[in-house]
């Protein structure tokens, strides 16, 4: 039995700085102009660097577990496991020194397959919403083994 209610929430805040920026393309390999060239972007639409997408989805993850720690030490007999992003679309720009909010926030539930489904919405200092994502959730228990041949 799920210890989740649709609604429940969770919301992480960080500011994306330039040192983000140039690790995450220094683990990636993503050195594209867009993030790692100010002078290229200056004569751009953006007319500045802009952040990885990627980067965000990562700070979306960090909304998840943050999430999922919640609610296992209210269950510990529930181990959430990541089933994937859906959905993902990057509606604005973010750019170095934005301060971005993921809200994470459980939209739907489903109690025979185990899984929760979070709404996720990303808005920077101004309110303004940068990236949404849907993420699904499998909620399984320590003495849970997949068969084999079967899928999650």
């Amino acid at each position: 039995m799920l210890t989740l209610e649709i609604a429940d929430t969770v919301a992480v805040s960080k500011t994306v700085g330039e040192s983000d920026v140039y690790l995450f393309a220094g683990i990636t390999g993503d050195f594209s102009p867009n993030h790692v060239n100010e002078e290229f972007m200056r004569n751009t639409f953006y007319g500045r660097r802009i952040a990885h997408g990627a980067l965000v989805v990562g700070l979306m993850s960090s909304a998840s577990s943050l999430f999922a720690a919640k609610f296992t030490r209210m269950n510990a007999d529930q181990l959430p496991v990541s089933l994937g992003y859906d959905r993902i679309r990057f509606i604005a720009p973010v750019f170095i020194g934005d301060t971005l909010t993921v809200a994470y926030k459980i939209a739907l539930l489903d109690e025979g397959r185990q899984r929760s489904t979070a709404d996720i919405l990303v808005t920077n200092q101004a309110a303004k919403t940068v990236t949404v994502a849907q993420h699904i959730l499998k909620w399984v228990t320590p003495a849970d083994e997949k068969p084999v041949g079967v899928a999650f």
